[in-house]
């Protein structure tokens, strides 16, 4: 039986990935894998005292995807004493191009990017090292109108870990839509969550863009209050949040509504499949529709029709909307 060892090696840059495994057995170097990315020390082994203090962790770019760390550690070890490596990687086993390394003082941090930045670890492959600066919030655009801070942070800390504070704002980007700053405990907790949440998950659905805070954009939200929440009170009276909020203009499609309920229901994002079936002389298109919903053990199954001539989006989207609707009254109905 194949395994994963055996599996990991075979699957892609096989020459290279050996060299890695016999690297770390003749060194005793031991690699831990999680969420993305590939890690050394943190503390290495015999280290005695605190973490590092900020400062001393090296942003390192531009990588051939298929260099690991039997050539990086040693590397970046020839200029001062690591306390962690960490190298992304993709699921196929190829790094993503980039790494970070994490020295025992700020001097060898600085050592590292006079000494590396624009070396060349083969022929015409110069990377970039420069100083790694500890980005700990994130920006999520183009949230509905609907929904409450309380919402998000529950949905975050179900998806993501270190989650210290999330703040509403009114989008400065998008009409009818709500930013959300997301605070988290650290740059790596962070980077794992901005990892997850851009990947596909339920709180990034269609126009929920997810990216690092820009500073002029924090300045600009700081000079602004915090959007006030549906729950706050408003006048003499106290709007508290319904148990189906009203979807927002936002949400001006019916695939857009029903990715919103599905995120509130925690039933995960809908799938769509359509294939066109009978063309109608008169003009009209007959499509066969399934709508799989993770959260749902049955897809949803059935045909629509769809006019050929239909001005705008193509007519497997005019299909995917008329499925969603429908699916979408069927899921509502079972609310009331």
């Amino acid at each position: 039986m194949e395994t994963v060892e055996t599996a990991w090696i075979t699957s892609v840059n096989k020459a290279n990935k050996m060299a890695l495994l016999a690297w770390a057995k003749e060194t005793g170097i031991n690699l831990v894998q999680t969420n993305g990315q590939r890690r050394y020390g943190g503390p290495p082994p015999g280290w005695v005292g605190d973490a590092p203090p900020a400062g001393t962790e090296v942003f390192i770019g531009k990588l051939p995807q298929d260099i690991y760390e039997n050539t990086l550690i040693p590397l970046f070890q020839s200029v001062g004493k690591l306390y962690e490596f960490r190298l992304m990687m993709t699921f196929s086993g190829l790094n993503r191009g980039f790494a970070y390394a994490k020295y025992s003082s700020r001097r060898s941090a600085k050592e590292a990017i006079a000494a590396l930045n624009n070396f060349e670890v083969r022929e015409g492959c110069a990377i970039m090292v420069c100083r790694s600066t500890d980005k700990c919030e994130l920006s999520m655009d183009g949230l509905a109108t609907s929904v409450s801070r309380k919402e998000v942070e529950a949905m975050l800390r179900q998806v993501t870990e270190g989650v210290l504070k999330v703040t509403l704002h009114t989008s400065p980007c998008q009409k009818w839509a709500q930013l959300a700053v997301l605070k988290y405990s650290s740059h790596q907790a962070a980077a794992m969550a901005k990892k997850t949440l851009m990947e596909g998950n339920r709180l990034s659905g269609p126009g929920v863009r997810v990216d690092w805070l820009n500073p002029d954009l924090k300045k600009k939200l700081q000079s602004c209050r915090e959007k006030p929440s549906f729950s706050q009170v408003q006048g003499d009276k106290c709007l508290g949040v319904p148990t189906q909020a009203p979807l927002s203009p936002l949400l001006c499609s019916a695939v857009d509504r029903l990715n919103m309920l599905c995120w509130r229901q925690y039933r995960g994002t809908p799938m769509f499949l359509t294939k066109c079936v009978q063309a109608d002389p008169s003009g009209w298109l007959r499509f066969w529709c399934q709508v799989v919903i993770p959260g749902c053990s049955v897809p949803f199954s059935g045909f629509t029709w769809v006019w050929q001539n239909g001005p705008g989006r193509s007519r497997h989207e005019e299909a995917k909307a008329a499925a969603a609707l429908r699916v979408l009254q069927m899921l509502e109905s079972q609310l009331t």
